[in-house]
């Protein structure tokens, strides 16, 4: 088991940093306020080749692994952007970027991938339905048969980046639950133009996460091509797996850049802060502790995100740690936002310490993109060996 990392690590980690160091707190907050997409930001990052890390090198990548790609997305999270930033990277080269890279035919890698590699290309998946949030077997959105394509019907909820996106994974069942021996066939993946006939979308209003939209997706007879099909008919859901696995690194790796940034400030202002008399109230333990705590938490999220990320990239399981390391990460994520808004007091609450933003973009991930409460039944079903209990 070796800890170190690797010259070109270093240098790929160094590179984030850099990138990110040109988009500090205030650009965020603007973007925040704004509610403006970080376009030049992500530019910048594709222009470093941080957003390819995964791609095959014939189509513009690096032909890296998974933890490459923690450890740019940690260190960018950390210099400004906080946990919001990963979602980038979740739409981008996760949902475009494994799902076409795995299972993709050579054509649809030839006319996406370098798009994707570039920033030319955008994405977004179409997963949850109002009725299917944590259970993705209860897929409504049906693609009937149409000649030699689909018609899609249905409806999505929480859809990220969409007026962003040219592209949309959409997971759809084309099978009836019904008709399945196994719930998990009978669904399959598209990739989709974001600009079509019958597809429309509405944003919803929500608390954080500012700098991406987060829609409603109808679809109204959508016609789906053949070609458009990604991997295989009706087994859809094992090939989501990878996706929504891997979706969790990401999540993981922006949710510790979001703790260390929390921390450094809260730390930088603790020290420079006096009260009573000439003492930092940096030096009082009830403000040390929970500070120390989150930093002891995000490192073991660290420890597990990268070796989730080394399975991943060893074609080895890694669904445990994966989710593992997202339930940690989220804890630590919320226990120092929150107490870097204590530490400042009054202060922390407004815009100008930026943390209150850290804090509400964060606290989604507590929620999604798998809920804490869903890690601990798989963990006690799938690493314990317990009953199912839903």
């Amino acid at each position: 088991m070796n800890f170190d990392i690797t010259e070109e690590q270093e240098l790929m980690i160094e590179t984030a940093r850099r990138v990110g160091e040109k988009f500090d707190l205030l650009y965020w907050r603007e973007k925040d306020e704004k509610k403006e997409f970080p376009r030049e930001m992500w530019q910048a990052i594709c222009d470093a080749g941080l957003c390819g890390i995964t791609i095959p090198t014939q189509y513009g990548g690096s032909g890296l692994g998974m933890l490459e790609v923690a450890m740019v997305v940690e260190t960018l999270c950390a210099t400004g952007g906080g946990s919001t930033l990963s979602q980038i990277f979740m739409v981008n080269p996760i949902f475009g970027g494994i799902s076409v890279s795995l299972f993709g035919s050579d054509s649809m890698k030839n006319e996406l991938l370098p798009g994707l590699v570039s920033g030319e290309v955008m994405f977004a998946m179409a997963l949850t339905e109002p009725d299917a949030g944590s259970n993705t077997l209860a897929l409504r959105s049906f693609a009937t048969q149409d000649g030699d394509g689909w018609r899609l019907n249905g409806q999505k909820i929480w859809i990220t980046a969409v007026p962003q996106a040219k592209k949309m994974l959409v997971v759809a069942r084309t099978t009836k639950l019904g008709e399945v021996q196994r719930k998990v066939n009978g669904i399959s993946l598209f990739m989709i133009d974001v600009e079509r006939e019958g597809l429309t979308h509405q944003p919803i209003s929500k608390s954080g996460t500012n700098t991406l939209p987060s829609s409603s997706v109808f679809f109204d007879n959508v016609r789906i091509e053949r070609d458009e099909l990604v991997g295989l008919e009706d087994s859809g859901f094992r090939q989501l797996l990878d996706v929504l696995n891997t979706e969790r690194i990401v999540t993981t790796a922006g949710l510790i850049g979001t703790a260390e940034l929390s921390i450094k400030l809260a730390v930088e202002y603790s020290v420079n802060r006096k009260v009573f008399g000439d003492t930092p109230i940096g030096s009082y333990q009830s403000l040390q502790f929970p500070l120390a705590e989150a930093k002891v938490e995000l490192e073991c999220a660290r420890l597990m995100n990268f070796k989730a990320a080394s399975l991943y990239d060893r074609g080895l399981h890694y669904g445990s740690e994966a989710n593992m390391a997202k339930f940690l990460a989220g804890r630590a994520a919320a226990l120092a936002t929150d107490r870097a808004m204590q530490t400042m007091g009054g202060m922390g609450y407004a815009k100008e310490s930026h943390v209150e933003r850290l804090w509400r973009d964060a606290r989604l991930f507590r929620i999604a993109p798998v809920s804490e409460e869903m890690v601990l039944n798989y963990v006690a079903q799938h690493d314990l060996g317990m009953p199912r209990s839903y």
